[in-house]
């Protein structure tokens, strides 16, 4: 039997929201071992002049414990 913890993660991307995910995806996955999933719980975007000019997204990642 496995145990599994929740992190919360924020990440950005100048790019899109998909951008962002993976740019908090593959960040994730250097600090943590054992990365199954996450959901986006939260997206967000910064604007300047009426122009978007960050996407935001705020992640929970799933990862399961080792001994």
């Amino acid at each position: 039997m496995s145990v599994a913890k929740n992190t919360e993660i924020i990440a950005s991307s100048k790019k899109s929201f998909e951008d962002a995910i993976d740019v908090g995806i593959k960040r994730a996955n250097k600090t943590l071992r054992n990365v199954k999933g996450a959901w986006v719980q939260d997206m967000k975007v910064k604007c300047d002049k009426g122009k978007i000019t960050e996407y935001r997204v705020t992640l929970k990642v799933t990862f399961i414990l080792t001994d």
